[in-house]
């Protein structure tokens, strides 16, 4: 299997089927999971002075919203860009609005409702959230196939992934004025070369940290039957209960990918990689064969017009940074498919071999929408 990215305006017929089975007992959540997830007061109650932001970040404000309510920025990073403008059409239009793609006073007025959840939240690092491994990745296919997963090579990035951000968005939030890191010493740049040696990393188990306030992510475990998806849902802050989606619209002209349920609402729209000139998204109808959480990837370079024939196929370990991510939603169209990537912040930006791409938390939220009903 090869990722696949969708152009133009794509009416994917999906009939997703579950593969996983389920497993005996209750799986309860783990410690890190309760100790990273967002504790969010009422609709309504006030927002106590230790909940609120150190300072105002009214865009990231926006963003965290958004990002609850489906219509996801991309990486959260209080900046203006493709993926919150795309976010913000997508709330405009469900709730009736111009979609102008602006934070104007109209959406910030429609967003109000949510104003007692602040733009970040202060963590405690858990220790078994902290406990790796982590290591850098082989750049060649064939040492990478010798691994048993492809990991995070940093818990920097790891937590990043967690909070739907990136490492330099971290770091800013827990720099004080002062310039050197908040929460610990800072280390050398990443430039470590073996594959078995752990990275220098900012951030360390015990430390008490700023993060996106990201949330959603309550997971039930008795809903979730594969104690390995489980676990990936949990490390990406993704919550157990989702939409269903009854019909998924790809756009390539939009750049997006656009559910809605059984009432013709729209009820997420996420900013996607779809194609190239060279590997242009296949138009038309299709059927999603099934879901794959946790993959592994058949790495077969005849797929692949940048990669030589001579070189041989392989068959990669799973991992947040195998090339499809945490999750391959399989179409009927060979070879291509919806799923994750190890570079969040090139979704919209970075072209695909054809697959439809989006940001891992994306692709597992899409992952637990689709059923045999959705179009």
């Amino acid at each position: 299997m090869r990722p696949v990215w969708i152009s133009l305006s794509l009416l994917l017929a999906l009939s997703a089927c579950q593969s996983e089975t389920a497993t005996e007992g209750e799986v309860v959540q783990s410690p890190a999971a309760n100790d990273l997830a967002a504790h969010d007061l009422s609709e309504g109650e006030a927002l106590t002075a230790a909940m609120a932001d150190d300072v105002s970040r009214p865009l990231m404000q926006a963003q965290v919203v958004l990002d609850r309510l489906g219509f996801t920025p991309g990486v959260v990073d209080g900046k203006p860009g493709l993926s919150t403008r795309n976010a913000l059409i997508g709330f405009q239009e469900a709730n009736g609005m111009a979609a102008s793609g602006e934070l104007d006073e109209l959406t910030i007025a429609a967003l109000a409702r949510w104003k007692n959840i602040p733009a970040t939240r202060l963590v405690t690092i858990p220790a078994d959230f902290a406990a790796g491994p982590f290591a850098e990745l082989p750049k060649s296919a064939a040492d990478q196939a010798k691994l048993p997963m492809l990991g995070y090579a940093t818990l920097d990035e790891k937590l990043a992934e967690r909070f739907h951000t990136t490492v330099e968005t971290l770091m800013l939030l827990n720099q004080p004025q002062g310039g050197s890191p908040a929460t610990g010493a800072p280390s050398a740049p990443a430039t470590a070369s073996s594959s078995a040696t752990p990275l220098p990393a900012m951030f360390r188990a015990g430390q008490q940290i700023r993060v996106p306030n990201v949330g959603g992510d309550y997971v039930d475990a008795t809903s979730v039957k594969d104690a390995g998806w489980l676990k990936t849902l949990e490390m990406l802050g993704v919550g157990s209960q989702q939409a269903k989606a009854a019909k998924i619209v790809v756009s390539k002209s939009k750049g997006t990918l656009r559910v809605y349920d059984s009432a013709d609402k729209l009820v997420g729209l996420y900013t996607a990689t779809m194609g190239s000139q060279r590997d242009p998204l296949p138009l038309g109808r299709w059927k999603i064969n099934g879901v794959s959480y946790n993959p592994q990837f058949t790495y077969n370079p005849k797929l692949f017009w940048d990669v030589p024939d001579s070189r041989e196929k392989q068959l990669l370990p799973p991992g947040p940074n195998g090339p499809v991510g945490v999750v391959w939603i399989d179409l009927s169209k060979e070879h291509y498919g919806i799923h994750g990537t190890p570079h969040p912040e090139t979704i919209g930006r970075a072209q695909s071999h054809g697959c439809v791409r989006l940001t891992n938390w994306d692709a597992a939220r899409l992952a637990q929408m689709v059923s045999s009903d959705t179009q």
